[in-house]
């Protein structure tokens, strides 16, 4: 058995293709992943309603790769409370925030690699995540 913070084989499987300036979602299970990650590496992780969560998949891949850049979806009105669970699991790193359907196209773009469906059920919890350099 593998003792690292991520054993899915799928996503195992695509990590290591991502490069600089490549891109990974990781998406609440309202997200509409068919239709909204283009030609990306699609993985359904969903098991129940609410798991996992997002932060816990962003726990579980952060420590495989390092990330450069981070966008939420923002809502009009209140910033949603999992953005404080986003700038506590990347260090530090800021979130930029896109319009609903500004989001949709930054997602639907060839530098999505991959794109992870979760069992999430807050609003507002998906993250665009840019892959870095070591």
């Amino acid at each position: 058995m593998l003792k690292i913070s991520c054993i899915h084989p799928e996503i195992m499987r695509v990590l290591p293709y991502c490069g600089h300036g490549d891109k990974i979602l990781i998406a609440d299970g309202n997200y509409p992943l068919r239709s909204k990650t283009g030609q990306a590496e699609k993985i359904y992780l969903g098991l129940t309603s609410g798991c996992p969560t997002v932060p816990e998949v962003l726990k579980a891949i952060s420590g495989l790769v390092n990330f450069e850049k981070a966008e939420v979806m923002i809502p009009e009105g209140k910033e949603p409370e999992i953005f404080g669970e986003f700038r506590q699991l990347l260090g530090g790193i800021d979130l930029a925030g896109l319009k609903r359907f500004d989001f949709y196209d930054a997602c639907c773009q060839p530098s999505l690699r991959l794109a992870i469906s979760t069992g999430e059920t807050r609003t507002f919890a998906n993250i665009l995540l840019t892959v870095g350099v070591t």
